[in-house]
């Protein structure tokens, strides 16, 4: 699985994850013949070039060591839920590598997530109500902007028109419902030769339909790229659902506090952010503005004071949250927005790097935040999936040659829960403990 940034994760358990993807990585994880590992490329913090470049060296390098170790696979690009990321830019460069793909077939539903596929129509569900994708703020993104909320068009817009919506093809609710696995197989056999394909899904058995259905047809020698999120990767493993990791499953005789970093800036991850402190008033936490970061003769000064104050919480047995300031801060240019993104980012891999106390867990918000703390800030090359804390929220347990191993991480995507869900996963990893009144 090729992760644009470490959510992927999200419904998966007793699974690896690595960071990096250089010939001998990859060679070591296929020869170790697990039914399925995640690669980490954080490709959604990157221009488009550069993601095509990292996608390239990637997929040459997988198959160099597919062919050392006599291991056939099947390549799923996972990448966002709400249709941020770049496509078709890393398809593209896959099919350039593995090709000629018979089809690339799109199937952005994740039911933890609560992102249905319908008629082509691809919506996020809002309490009770399904909301056409481009009508939500990640349609607003600074980056991976779109108009479209049927995938059809989406297509023909992300494509630059290279794609026309009548082109796309579409496997319909009908077909895998009613006619199950065969008949789903049977259109997947009938594709073009590279075309697209929306997969309408929205429930955990139209995944598995669409994944044995594909199965099949690759058994016939069909080559297919798929973009999908979460749920497809269980699916295509066959995975059946484990109940969530419980606050006894975090206990341990570590007296330290744990660590909580919110980088993310969609809305419902300062919404999540707010209540988190509302409900938790003795709450320790820091601000970093935005703006100072960003200066370089203020910065340092920060960090360094900010690095102070978090080893002083967490030798003391406390809790503490750290979180960039919530007012959103954008470029005029689509590269110049990433550079600005790219420096908070390093800045919050900083202050991690210079952690000298270790918590008892880190609680990371946001997907590039997250991918850069973990690879940059905490060493990880290879970590393993131990489940998710809460629907869509992944815990790794990092591993050796880490600063921290056998540390808690949860990967917590920006774009994932309820208004109260940041506050029940701390409240999980906490233990519930009350923070000392001052």
């Amino acid at each position: 699985m090729l992760d644009d940034d470490p959510t992927g994760t999200q419904t998966v358990y007793d699974t690896p994850v690595v960071t990096c993807w250089d010939f001998q990585t990859l060679e070591a994880e296929l020869a170790r013949k697990l039914p399925c590992f995640f690669i980490s490329t954080n490709s959604r913090s990157l221009t488009g070039r550069k993601t095509r470049a990292l996608t390239l060296e990637l997929a040459r390098n997988l198959r160099r060591a597919a062919e050392s170790t006599g291991r056939a696979f099947t390549i799923v690009s996972r990448s966002d839920s709400t249709l941020r990321g770049h496509f078709p830019v890393e398809t593209d460069a896959l099919a350039e590598v593995f090709g000629p793909i018979d089809a690339t077939i799109v199937a952005p539903f994740f039911g933890a997530g609560g992102r249905y596929t319908l008629g082509d129509v691809h919506y996020v569900a809002e309490g009770e109500v399904l909301v056409p994708a481009a009508e939500t703020p990640f349609a607003r993104d600074a980056v991976f902007g779109y108009r479209h909320s049927n995938l059809r068009d989406w297509v023909e817009e992300k494509t630059g028109r290279r794609i026309h919506a009548g082109e796309v093809k579409s496997l319909s609710l009908e077909t895998l419902r009613r006619g199950g696995p065969i008949a789903v197989a049977a259109a997947l056999l009938a594709l073009p030769p590279g075309s697209v394909c929306i997969a309408n899904l929205c429930a955990t058995r139209d995944a598995e339909v669409l994944a044995a259905a594909a199965l099949a047809a690759e058994r016939k020698g069909k080559v297919f790229v798929f973009r999908t999120a979460a749920s497809f990767v269980s699916a295509r493993l066959g995975l059946v659902d484990r109940p969530l990791l419980a606050a006894s499953d975090f206990e341990s005789g570590d007296n330290a506090g744990g660590l909580v970093v919110v980088g993310s800036h969609v809305p419902k991850s300062s919404e999540q952010l707010e209540h988190l402190l509302a409900s938790n008033r003795l709450l320790r936490h820091i601000e970093l503005e935005v703006a100072m970061l960003l200066e370089p003769k203020r910065r340092e000064a920060i960090l360094k004071s900010a690095a102070k104050q978090i080893a002083e919480v967490l030798s003391a047995g406390e809790d503490i949250v750290v979180f960039t300031s919530r007012r959103l801060v954008t470029m005029a240019k689509v590269g110049a927005t990433l550079a600005m993104g790219r420096k908070i980012s390093e800045a919050l891999v900083s202050l991690i790097r210079r952690l000298r106390v270790r918590p008892r867990f880190i609680i990371a918000k946001g997907g590039v935040t997250s991918s850069d703390i973990a690879s940059g800030g905490l060493g990880v090359r290879r970590a393993v999936v131990r489940g998710q804390v809460l629907p869509g929220v992944p815990v790794w347990r990092l591993g050796t040659e880490t600063r921290f191993p056998g540390l808690n991480y949860v990967v917590f995507p920006g774009n994932v829960g309820q208004t109260k869900s940041l506050a029940e996963a701390f409240q999980k990893l906490s233990g519930g403990r009350r923070p000392k009144i001052r």
